[in-house]
């Protein structure tokens, strides 16, 4: 078998994969694994809100998220459960806070609603009318949680290579898959090539010849930028807005040693590039003020970007990951997988799972 794109999904899958007693090739574009959307996030364990009800992002978060504490307990992966809580920053904002409060209990996730006193009483720096906490939410080291994944799948006998692009893929009549690398011709040859080549999985599927163009979706690529605080946080918390469109706010998101980082905001792009215009920051103070009046001027330094992979344009409903089997396209050994934005490093082993479960 075959896994295209060694992020925190793909590794996952491989891991899933050679648990099942299957022997798995990981192919990596990039010198290492991980270095585009798995490495360029919040690094949050999300308890699984804002999802439709019965999406594959709902029931595989929940799932993924019940599955993630209980490994890095298993496998010393460092996080915190820190919590975090979602603002209305105006009495206009509080019907917002309600229906997410019952979107969050259709998916199996309890909130709790705080008034404005109870939620400054836990974070008192903060600006709001009334707040949902969410005590299931966490940070983690993704890093260290990608080192897990591909260590445990490599010691049942996978194989990681690196700087390999797949530059071709062919159909064979009588079942099977022939694999080019690097312009080559196609030599390697499987009976199942699992796609998680994330941002660049539609391109990856325009290179398997004769595949049907109509389960190609069209990429479109967010940007979305981080700004650090100076400084240690005064928030023990991550603390959301009201979920705006394409992403869920400016928030504040913590990292292991305590540090504040912003974002990321929505910045719709042609291209994959990843620095950080200083300009920007701006907008950023205007939208922390709202819940942290206190921030001062050139508290933010230009921190990092990521990209997120979507499948659905700026005017577009968000849409749900895709997972793309034999049963949709009608490629025996092809699963494809589109559009795994967050929550996709908290539902990896859920899609792992899931995976596996579609190519038994």
């Amino acid at each position: 078998m075959i896994v295209i794109g060694a992020g925190v999904v793909g590794l996952a899958i491989a891991r899933a994969l050679v648990f099942g007693g299957r022997e798995v090739l990981i192919l990596e574009a990039a010198e290492s694994f991980g270095t585009q959307t798995s490495s360029r996030n919040s690094e949050v364990i999300h308890a699984g809100i804002y999802y439709p009800h019965g999406s594959l992002k709902a029931r595989l978060c929940v799932a993924g998220r019940e599955l993630l504490y209980p490994f890095c307990d298993q496998y010393s992966v460092p996080y915190r459960r820190c919590g975090k809580l979602i603002v209305a920053t105006s009495e206009s904002q509080l019907p917002e806070l309600e229906k997410i409060q019952r979107a969050a209990q259709a998916n199996g996730v309890s909130l709790e609603f705080l008034t404005r006193a109870e939620a400054l009483a836990l974070e008192p720096q903060l600006a709001c009318e009334g707040a949902l906490h969410s005590p299931l939410t966490g940070i983690i080291d993704s890093h260290a949680y990608m080192l897990a994944l591909l260590g445990q799948a490599e010691r049942r006998g996978a194989t990681l290579v690196t700087g390999t692009t797949v530059t071709v893929m062919e159909i064979e009549h009588r079942g099977g898959i022939r694999v080019g690398i690097n312009d080559e011709e196609p030599t390697l040859r499987t009976n199942t090539v699992i796609n998680s080549a994330g941002l660049h999985a539609p391109e990856l599927a325009r290179r398997i010849e004769g595949f049907p163009p109509a389960h190609i979706p069209t990429p479109y690529f967010a940007k979305g930028n981080y700004f650090t605080l100076s400084g240690r946080s005064p928030f023990e918390r991550l603390v959301y807005p009201v979920p705006e469109p394409g992403g869920l706010g400016v928030h504040l998101t913590l990292d292991l040693a305590g540090r504040a980082r912003f974002g990321p905001d929505v910045q719709w792009v042609e291209q994959c590039e990843y620095a950080v215009e200083a300009s920007r920051a701006e907008r950023f103070y205007a939208a922390i003020r709202t819940y942290w009046p206190d921030l001062a001027d050139g508290a933010l330094q230009p921190g990092y970007a990521g990209i997120r992979p979507k499948i659905s344009g700026p005017t577009e409903p968000a849409a749900d990951f895709r997972v793309d089997g034999p049963p949709t396209h009608g490629i025996a050994g092809l699963v494809n997988l589109f559009g795994i934005e967050s929550p996709g490093l908290t539902a990896s082993l859920a899609l792992a799972a899931y995976v596996a479960d579609l190519i038994r």
